[in-house]
């Protein structure tokens, strides 16, 4: 496979980061979190859950702008990313190089990848599960959606999970599926943290959210870092939001040009 479709199939993955948030970062007002950390009427798993759901970002489309430093096994690379989002349906990508010019498109949708590579006039079309060749098993598309807004992935909120108070934070710890997962909530409930890990497979995905700004109505990090390896595959990612919009009108234009041939 060429290296620029690499590229691109991690890019979609994590998508992001380089220089600082133009939005002002914003100071994180602690949630009612008696239903995670306490209160004997209320101190289920279930109202823990729901609390934590409860302060996850609700949208329906999502839009930003990030620049990107990309390490692929020590290998770095400098782009600019547009991102859309239409919940739980499409990730839409566009990479762009010095002067802005774009050498790369993709389309991620639950069950498929699309990319072309303008660099190279190539196109690829694959099952969803390419990207578990990067990133692990333990991937999914909600997986992506959540980290590219700073949501807690949903499957690791679940009943089987230990929730546990934590210096003013909270963790939520468990196993899923031979993954082993550990989750750092801050005071407001918002991801701050999450370590996933399946030993047998060879396979982590570590991430920190920073930096956490006001886009549109909603609160989110403006710096993401990212982690991955499998096997003998390592990607480090460094996100730093430039621009944030939720709900707002979107297209998601992707054609494959007739002369472009498919990748091997």
């Amino acid at each position: 496979m060429q290296n620029c479709i690499k590229l691109m199939a991690v890019c979609c993955l994590f998508a992001a980061f380089g220089c600082k948030a133009k939005k002002p970062i914003v100071k994180r007002v602690a949630a009612d979190s008696s239903a995670v950390t306490g209160n004997p009427a209320v101190d289920t798993k279930a109202a823990r859950i729901a609390a934590i759901r409860a302060r996850q970002t609700n949208f329906n489309t999502f839009s930003g702008k990030a620049k990107t430093k990309l390490s692929i096994n020590g290998n770095s690379n400098d782009v600019t990313l547009n991102i859309r989002i239409q919940r739980d349906k499409k990730i839409w990508v566009s990479i762009t190089a010095i002067a802005g010019i774009e050498v790369a498109r993709a389309v991620i949708t639950p069950d498929s990848l699309l990319l072309i590579n303008r660099l190279q006039s190539l196109y690829l079309r694959k099952p969803f599960s390419y990207i578990t060749k990067f990133a692990g098993k333990q991937v999914n598309y909600k997986t992506i959606e959540s980290l590219l807004i700073g949501n807690t992935i949903p499957e690791l909120l679940n009943e089987n999970a230990e929730f546990m108070p934590l210096a003013g934070n909270t963790t939520v710890e468990g196993n899923l599926n031979d993954v082993i997962f550990k989750l750092i909530l801050g005071p407001d409930l918002k991801a701050t943290q999450t370590n996933l890990n399946n030993q047998a497979a060879g396979q982590s995905l570590q991430v920190s959210n920073s930096a956490f700004i006001q886009a549109t109505n909603q609160i989110m990090p403006s710096e993401i870092d990212i982690a991955s390896a499998t096997k003998d595959k390592k990607i480090q990612v460094n996100l730093h939001y430039t621009k944030a919009d939720y709900d707002q009108p979107q297209e998601f234009p992707f054609s494959i040009p007739s002369r472009y041939q498919p990748a091997e």
